[in-house]
C-alpha cells in the first residue's frame, strides 16, 4: 500500500481559492456569472444544522436546504455516524447478483409509513423515481398517455421533462417524450375529460407544487384519486419534495386523506450526502413489471441500492422519529405562516402567504400607489418575477439568509428550510422579512437602486 492517500480535506483547503475560476474554465461558466452577479460568492466553507458559514466565518441561515434535501440539517451526527460504519464495515456492496440486507431495511420501514402499499423500488434521484414511474405505469396498464399539472416540476431528465410545461426547460430540447398532457392544477373537469378516453396510465401530481408552492383545492386530490380509480388510471403522487416531513405530515397527502397507488420520495431521505430515491406503489402494480423471472432484472440501475444510500435512508427516518421532526415541521411551519401573514394587510406589494409546515410561499404582486406601480413595471417590462430578487438579494447580503425564487419569472419566494429550526431562527426570519419588504416600499430607496443594476443586467442580456 502507498505511504499515504490523498487528503481530501487538505485538497479542499489548498485549491478553495481558485473554487470560482476552476467552474468558470471547466463547469458552468454562466452560474459563476450568476452568484457574482447577486453577490453570492461568498464562499461558503462550513454547514452545520440549518446554519451555513461563509470565508469569514459569519453564518447565514439556510432557507434553502439545498433544494429540501437537508430535512435534518447539514451534517447531522447520526447520519454521519451510520456512513462511517458502512466504510467501516467491509460489507460486500452492489454484489448485484445477491439482494442487499440495508435495502430490505429501508424498503420496510418506508412501507411502514405507508402502509397501504407494499413494494419500493430504489433509484439514484427524484428525476430517475420519475422515470421509474412512467415505465411502471405503461407497463402496468398497458396505456401511453401520461397526465401531469400545468406548473409543475417533475426533474430535468427527457420522461420528466415531458411532464412539464415550463417552456424555460423545455426550450431547445424538443420533441419530448409523445402522449404527455397537461390540465390545469385545480381543475376536476379537465382532469375527468383527459381520463375518460381511458387510454391513460397515470395521472402524476405534487401534492403541493414546488414551483409556486402552489397548493391544491381541499377537494382536488380526493376528486383526483377517485376519478382515477373510475378510469383505471394509476394516481402517482410526487411526493419528491413534499415528502418525509417536510409539510408537517410525513406524506403531504395526508393532509387529504388521500392514498395514491404510487409515491415517489427523494430529496430529505439522503440525508444531503448520498443521492436516493424511492418509488412506493402496489403489489398488483409491480407484479405487472416483474412479472416472471426472466424479467427479474427488466428495470433497474447499477448503483440504486448501494449501502451508503440505503444507510443514508435509514439513518435520516430514525432521526425524523427520534427528533419528532414531522411535529417540529408542522408547529413552525404554523408559526412562521402566522408571523409572516399578519405583514400582509401592512405592506401593498405583499399578497399572500400560503403552505404547510417547512414549505411555505410568499408571494407578492403589483401595489397600487403610483411611484411603486411605475418602478414595479419597469422591472417586469425588463424581466417577469425580477421584484423577488429585490428581496432575496438583500436578505441574502444584509440579514445572512439564504433563500430562493419559486420559479422562472415567479413572484413568490419560497422557503424550505432544514426541520430543525428553532424559534430564534422564526424571529429571525420574520424580523428579516419585514425589514427588507419594508424597504421595497420606499421610492427612491436602496433597494430599487439593485432594482436598476438588475434590469440594466437583463438588457444587456437581451442585447
Amino acid at each position: 500500500m502507498p505511504d499515504s492517500y490523498l487528503d481530501v480535506s487538505g485538497l479542499i483547503v489548498e485549491r478553495q481559492a481558485q473554487r470560482s475560476s476552476m467552474h468558470a474554465r471547466h463547469l458552468n461558466e454562466q452560474l459563476v456569472r450568476v452568484l457574482k452577479t447577486i453577490g453570492y460568492d461568498v464562499g461558503f466553507q462550513k454547514g452545520q444544522g440549518q446554519y451555513l458559514f461563509d470565508r469569514d466565518g459569519a453564518r447565514y441561515l439556510d432557507l434553502l436546504s439545498g433544494f429540501g434535501v437537508f430535512a435534518i440539517g447539514r451534517n447531522h451526527p447520526a447520519l454521519r455516524l451510520a456512513l462511517k460504519s458502512v466504510l467501516d464495515s467491509d460489507f460486500p456492496n452492489l454484489v448485484q447478483l445477491d439482494v442487499s440486507t440495508l435495502a430490505g431495511v429501508l424498503a420496510e420501514r418506508l412501507l411502514e409509513h405507508v402502509p397501504y402499499l407494499d413494494k419500493v423500488f430504489f433509484a439514484n434521484s427524484g428525476a430517475e423515481t420519475v422515470e421509474a414511474a412512467i415505465k411502471f405505469a405503461r407497463g402496468a396498464t398497458g396505456r401511453p398517455g401520461i397526465v401531469s399539472c400545468s406548473h409543475s416540476f417533475h426533474g430535468l431528465s427527457y420522461g420528466a421533462l415531458s411532464l412539464m410545461d415550463d417552456a424555460n426547460f423545455r426550450g431547445g430540447f424538443e420533441p419530448l417524450l409523445p402522449g404527455c398532457t397537461q390540465i390545469p392544477f385545480n381543475d376536476l373537469a379537465a382532469l375527468e375529460q383527459a381520463l375518460s378516453s381511458r387510454q391513460v396510465a397515470a395521472f402524476i401530481v405534487e401534492p403541493i407544487q414546488g414551483k409556486g408552492v402552489n397548493m391544491p383545492s381541499d377537494e382536488f386530490l380526493p376528486g383526483a384519486a377517485a376519478l382515477c380509480k373510475k378510469y383505471g388510471t394509476i394516481f402517482i403522487a410526487d411526493e419528491i419534495q413534499t415528502g418525509i416531513g417536510r409539510t408537517g405530515k410525513f406524506l403531504a397527502v395526508e393532509h387529504w386523506n388521500v392514498e395514491p397507488d404510487m409515491v415517489l420520495l427523494a430529496k430529505a431521505l439522503s440525508g444531503g450526502h448520498v443521492p436516493v430515491g424511492a418509488l412506493l406503489t402496489r403489489k398488483s402494480i409491480f407484479d405487472k413489471i416483474f412479472n416472471q423471472m426472466d424479467r427479474a432484472v427488466v428495470h433497474g440501475s447499477t448503483f440504486s441500492k448501494n449501502d451508503m444510500a440505503m444507510a443514508a435512508g435509514i439513518a435520516t427516518l430514525d432521526v425524523i422519529k427520534q427528533e419528532k421532526l414531522v411535529e417540529q415541521a408542522a408547529k413552525r411551519g404554523a408559526e412562521l405562516r402566522l408571523a409572516l401573514t399578519r405583514m400582509v394587510p401592512g405592506y401593498e406589494l405583499l399578497k399572500e402567504v400560503r403552505g404547510k409546515g417547512l414549505m411555505i410561499g410568499i408571494e407578492f404582486g403589483p401595489p397600487k400607489s403610483l411611484k411603486l406601480k411605475a418602478s414595479w413595471n419597469l422591472l417586469e417590462t425588463a424581466n417577469k418575477g425580477l421584484f423577488c430578487q429585490l428581496i432575496t438579494v438583500p436578505l441574502f447580503k444584509d440579514h445572512k439568509i439564504l433563500t430562493q425564487v419559486s420559479g422562472h419569472g415567479s413572484h413568490t419566494i419560497k422557503l424550505l428550510p432544514p426541520l430543525v429550526i428553532t424559534e430564534e431562527d422564526c424571529t429571525w426570519i420574520e424580523k428579516s422579512f419585514d425589514d427588507v419588504i419594508a424597504a421595497s416600499h420606499k421610492v427612491p430607496g436602496a433597494i430599487w437602486s439593485l432594482g436598476k443594476t438588475l434590469v440594466d443586467n437583463a438588457v444587456r442580456k437581451s442585447a
